[in-house]
Parts: C-alpha cells; sequence; structure tokens
C-alpha cells in the first residue's frame, strides 16, 4: 500500500516549492518524486511514470495508492498507476486548511 500527497516548503532563499511524496507502508520507506516550484499536470503524471518505474525496480508489489482530491493530480497521474496494476484510492472530501 502506497499514499502520496503534497506539501509544500520554503528554501533558504525563501522560494516556495510543492514536494511530492510517496510512502510505501509495507517497508515504511518515504519516496520524494521531485520538488518543483509550479506542479504542472505534466509534471504530476511524470513523476508518476518515474515512481512507477522506481517500484518495479525495487520489486514492489504495491496494489493501492492512496491520495487526497487536491487538483494537482490530473486524470492522467491515475490512468499510470492503473496501467501499473496499482489501483488510486480517493480520501474522504478536500479539505481546505
Amino acid at each position: 500500500m502506497l499514499a502520496c500527497d503534497f506539501f509544500e516548503t520554503v528554501t533558504v532563499t525563501g522560494v516556495h516549492l510543492f514536494v511530492l511524496a510517496v510512502i510505501e507502508h509495507a517497508r515504511r520507506r518515504i519516496r520524494v518524486l521531485g520538488a518543483t516550484a509550479h506542479p504542472t499536470a505534466s509534471w504530476v503524471v511524470q513523476a508518476a511514470r518515474n515512481l512507477v518505474m522506481d517500484l518495479e525496480d525495487a520489486g514492489s508489489q504495491a496494489r493501492f495508492l492512496i491520495r487526497d482530491r487536491d487538483g494537482k493530480f490530473p486524470d492522467l497521474f491515475d490512468t499510470v498507476l492503473k496501467d501499473a496494476g496499482i489501483e488510486v484510492v480517493l480520501s474522504g472530501s478536500r479539505c481546505r486548511e
């Protein structure tokens, strides 16, 4: 089982970055898929492709990925994972801070 989310950080120079991270629960391994100031749909989809390749290289048997309903995740993100045999499960309704 995997779970992913974005978190925001600020660099020493004051730049705000969005970091996309995935936790692999069985191995308690956190994978940082990347950081960007502007998470475009194509960037997020490429991160999904990279994740799939990393999981295959590691021999991971992940079947599910939990994510929230953040608008940063395009439909193609879910499709890339589905094509790799990973079912995307959405968390509850979207929450605002």
